[in-house]
């Protein structure tokens, strides 16, 4: 049986009630991109179909643009390992890297 989803299992330690909803989707997000990752093989994972981005860049993409935002919202600039990865999002997406 699966899980139920991440609202139903209760607070998440550390948000507050106004973001609680934001951490949920989060979490949720996370559980369900974590299963669907274990069913791909690589060439699935990579695949461009029709010229689209990849599962593979999408995924990467979500994990920095997070951190981005995250850093954005405390005030501060991107570190120097953030434009990095942001780079290897670039050569992903373009399959260069």
């Amino acid at each position: 049986m699966s899980q139920p989803e991440a609202w139903l299992l209760g607070r998440v330690e550390g948000v507050s009630d106004a973001m609680m909803p934001v951490a949920h989707s989060l979490v949720q997000a996370r559980r369900e991109l974590l299963m669907l990752q274990e069913e791909l093989i690589t060439t699935e994972f990579l695949a461009s179909p029709g010229g689209a981005a990849s599962i593979g860049f999408h995924i990467a993409h979500i994990n920095g643009s997070l951190d981005r935002l995250f850093s954005y919202a405390r005030g501060e600039q991107l570190t120097l390992s953030q434009r990095s990865y942001l780079e290897r999002e670039d050569a992903i997406a373009h399959n260069t890297g």
